[in-house]
Protein backbone atom coordinates (compact mmCIF):
# COMPACT_ATOMS: atom_id res chain seq x y z
CA UNK A 1 0.00 0.00 0.00
CA UNK A 2 1.75 3.33 -1.04
CA UNK A 3 1.73 5.91 2.08
CA UNK A 4 -0.62 8.89 1.85
CA UNK A 5 0.72 12.12 0.54
CA UNK A 6 -0.23 15.26 2.47
CA UNK A 7 -3.10 17.13 1.51
CA UNK A 8 -1.14 20.63 -0.20
CA UNK A 9 -2.59 23.93 1.08
CA UNK A 10 -4.70 24.78 -1.62
CA UNK A 11 -6.56 22.14 -0.87
CA UNK A 12 -6.75 22.27 2.48
CA UNK A 13 -8.36 26.07 1.73
CA UNK A 14 -10.51 24.80 -0.52
CA UNK A 15 -11.62 22.49 1.19
CA UNK A 16 -12.49 25.05 4.53
CA UNK A 17 -14.34 27.51 2.15
CA UNK A 18 -16.53 24.55 1.32
CA UNK A 19 -17.36 24.03 4.58
CA UNK A 20 -17.71 27.51 5.45
CA UNK A 21 -19.95 28.23 2.17
CA UNK A 22 -21.82 24.95 3.03
CA UNK A 23 -22.32 26.54 6.94
CA UNK A 24 -23.82 29.84 5.54
CA UNK A 25 -26.20 28.26 3.11
CA UNK A 26 -27.61 25.76 5.31
CA UNK A 27 -27.84 28.78 8.23
CA UNK A 28 -29.83 30.96 5.33
CA UNK A 29 -32.27 28.13 3.84
CA UNK A 30 -32.70 27.33 7.97
CA UNK A 31 -33.85 30.20 8.26
CA UNK A 32 -35.92 30.43 5.51
CA UNK A 33 -37.70 27.32 6.76
CA UNK A 34 -38.58 28.90 9.83
CA UNK A 35 -39.58 32.24 8.93
CA UNK A 36 -42.19 30.96 6.18
CA UNK A 37 -45.82 31.55 7.14
CA UNK A 38 -47.86 28.81 8.28
CA UNK A 39 -51.39 27.72 7.13
CA UNK A 40 -54.56 28.65 8.83
CA UNK A 41 -55.19 31.14 11.67
CA UNK A 42 -51.81 32.45 13.28
CA UNK A 43 -51.31 31.99 16.66
CA UNK A 44 -50.57 34.61 19.36
CA UNK A 45 -48.39 33.89 22.60
CA UNK A 46 -51.60 35.59 23.88
CA UNK A 47 -54.05 32.89 22.68
CA UNK A 48 -50.89 29.76 23.90
CA UNK A 49 -51.04 31.59 27.49
CA UNK A 50 -54.79 31.37 27.63
CA UNK A 51 -54.64 27.76 26.71
CA UNK A 52 -52.10 27.36 29.32
CA UNK A 53 -54.41 28.67 31.75
CA UNK A 54 -56.88 26.62 30.96
CA UNK A 55 -54.84 23.52 31.37
CA UNK A 56 -53.45 24.91 35.06
CA UNK A 57 -57.30 25.77 35.93
CA UNK A 58 -58.41 22.11 34.89
CA UNK A 59 -55.50 19.62 35.63
CA UNK A 60 -56.28 19.39 39.24
CA UNK A 61 -59.36 17.56 38.61
CA UNK A 62 -58.40 15.54 35.99
CA UNK A 63 -58.56 11.40 35.46
CA UNK A 64 -55.02 10.32 35.41
CA UNK A 65 -55.27 10.18 31.38
CA UNK A 66 -55.89 13.22 30.93
CA UNK A 67 -53.99 14.56 32.97
CA UNK A 68 -50.65 12.95 31.12
CA UNK A 69 -52.59 14.29 27.52
CA UNK A 70 -52.99 18.01 29.09
CA UNK A 71 -48.53 17.94 30.87
CA UNK A 72 -48.26 16.71 27.14
CA UNK A 73 -50.18 19.82 26.05
CA UNK A 74 -48.81 21.92 28.89
CA UNK A 75 -45.40 20.83 27.16
CA UNK A 76 -46.23 21.30 23.43
CA UNK A 77 -47.24 24.86 24.27
CA UNK A 78 -44.48 25.82 26.11
CA UNK A 79 -42.46 25.18 23.55
CA UNK A 80 -43.92 26.71 21.48
CA UNK A 81 -44.00 29.85 23.13
CA UNK A 82 -40.27 29.87 23.40
CA UNK A 83 -39.86 29.40 19.79
CA UNK A 84 -42.17 32.28 19.10
CA UNK A 85 -39.83 34.69 21.12
CA UNK A 86 -36.71 33.65 19.39
CA UNK A 87 -36.04 35.47 16.41
CA UNK A 88 -34.12 34.92 13.15
CA UNK A 89 -32.09 37.70 11.62
CA UNK A 90 -32.42 37.34 7.89
CA UNK A 91 -30.72 40.57 7.12
CA UNK A 92 -27.69 39.14 8.17
CA UNK A 93 -28.37 35.58 6.82
CA UNK A 94 -29.35 36.67 3.62
CA UNK A 95 -26.23 38.96 3.43
CA UNK A 96 -23.88 36.44 4.18
CA UNK A 97 -25.56 34.17 1.49
CA UNK A 98 -25.25 36.64 -0.79
CA UNK A 99 -21.86 36.32 -0.62
CA UNK A 100 -21.46 33.04 -0.93
CA UNK A 101 -24.06 31.28 -3.10
CA UNK A 102 -22.53 32.15 -6.08
CA UNK A 103 -19.36 30.16 -5.51
CA UNK A 104 -21.35 27.69 -3.57
CA UNK A 105 -24.05 27.18 -6.35
CA UNK A 106 -21.12 26.77 -9.02
CA UNK A 107 -19.47 23.90 -7.03
CA UNK A 108 -22.17 21.96 -6.70
CA UNK A 109 -24.13 22.47 -9.94
CA UNK A 110 -27.06 23.90 -8.63
CA UNK A 111 -29.34 25.76 -10.52
CA UNK A 112 -31.52 29.09 -10.49
CA UNK A 113 -34.78 26.98 -10.71
CA UNK A 114 -33.42 24.59 -7.56
CA UNK A 115 -32.86 27.90 -5.34
CA UNK A 116 -36.37 29.30 -6.55
CA UNK A 117 -37.89 25.51 -5.25
CA UNK A 118 -36.16 25.75 -2.25
CA UNK A 119 -37.81 29.36 -1.55
CA UNK A 120 -35.14 31.50 -2.11
CA UNK A 121 -36.45 34.82 -3.43
CA UNK A 122 -35.15 35.96 -7.62
CA UNK A 123 -33.98 39.03 -5.83
CA UNK A 124 -31.70 37.39 -3.31
CA UNK A 125 -30.60 35.01 -6.91
CA UNK A 126 -29.48 38.26 -8.60
CA UNK A 127 -27.70 40.14 -5.93
CA UNK A 128 -25.82 36.79 -5.58
CA UNK A 129 -24.85 37.28 -9.12
CA UNK A 130 -27.11 33.76 -10.04
CA UNK A 131 -29.70 34.23 -13.39
CA UNK A 132 -31.69 32.21 -14.57
CA UNK A 133 -28.98 31.18 -17.19
CA UNK A 134 -26.92 29.70 -14.22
Amino acid sequence: MAPKTPMSDSHKAALAKGRAEGKIVREYLEGLRATKPKRGRKRTPETIKAQLDEIDATIADANPMDELLMIQKRRDLTDELDAMSKTVDMKALEDAFVGAAKSYSESKKISYASWRDVGVEASVLKRAGISRSD
